[in-house]
């Protein structure tokens, strides 16, 4: 396993850079994929052992991840897998869950030496495809794993119907000091545009358990804009950025005064 097109993550990071620019951008990040997420379904027939084959994929992403650093972005790691090999792995057993995704977010936090913890953001989310999602992984199931990822901030699905309840995960448990959470406050999973005030709502009730400084609104996941797949119309999904923004003026202006 290695790492061969920078070519590709090269461009697409000129590409985004003279986009925020011509924009008037202060800060944009860019995303790339968790060693989770990479690889999961395929079979090691090469490496010693399953960390040996982990960690080299970690070693492989490591070079975009800091390809990310140096232009100037925040690096979002997505890790969609780690939630979604769950209920796969805890039929067999608990603690085989466990040990998979130790062992993966070990080799993420490897793959992340070097870069200050501040230029980084962990995703997290169930897949996003449109389906019943009656077996996603409860978040006080994996909150511990998540926050083991030295990343600076944490982003999370918060505004779909099967985990918008979720917020009381938070009362039990701490953000560490210093650390950001990015509740998604407005969701692809439908396409009904979410009121300004539901979205303030929402953000409030996160500020008020973390702290209004450790809060950025944020989307459950992408909308998916691609050739082969739509979330949701164009259209919605503007709308749907729109309702964010305005949802965290009106939150600002609740939690600030201003």
């Amino acid at each position: 396993i290695a790492y061969h097109d920078h070519a590709s993550v090269r461009r697409d990071l000129a590409n985004l850079k003279a986009a925020a620019a011509a924009a008037a951008v202060e800060e944009a990040f860019f995303t790339a994929v968790a060693p989770a997420s990479v690889g999961y379904d395929a079979a090691n027939e090469h490496y010693a052992s399953e960390r040996d084959y982990v960690f080299a994929i970690a070693k492989a992403l490591r070079e975009e991840y800091l390809d990310v650093h140096k232009a100037g972005f925040v690096l979002q790691v997505d890790d969609a897998v780690l939630a979604n090999m769950y209920d796969h792995l805890v039929a067999q057993s608990p603690q085989r869950y466990r040990e998979w995704a130790e062992l993966r977010i070990d080799a993420l936090n490897h793959a992340l030496e070097g870069i200050p913890e501040d230029r980084i953001r962990y995703h997290v989310c169930f897949g996003s495809w449109h389906v019943p999602h009656v077996a996603d992984a409860q978040l006080e199931d994996i909150v511990d794993l998540i926050l083991k990822v030295r990343a600076g901030a944490y982003s999370i699905e918060a505004a779909n119907v099967r985990h918008e309840h979720e917020w009381y995960v938070w009362q039990k448990v701490k953000l560490p000091a210093g650390k950001i959470l990015i509740p998604g406050v407005v969701t692809h999973h439908t396409t009904t545009v979410e009121h300004p005030r539901l979205v303030a709502e929402r953000i409030v009730t996160f500020a008020k358990l973390v702290g209004r400084e450790s809060v950025i609104a944020g989307t459950d996941c992408g909308f998916a804009q691609a050739q082969d797949i739509q979330r949701v119309h164009p259209q919605v999904m503007w709308a749907k950025l729109e309702s964010l923004a305005e949802g965290a003026r009106l939150a600002s202006k609740e939690l600030w005064g201003r």
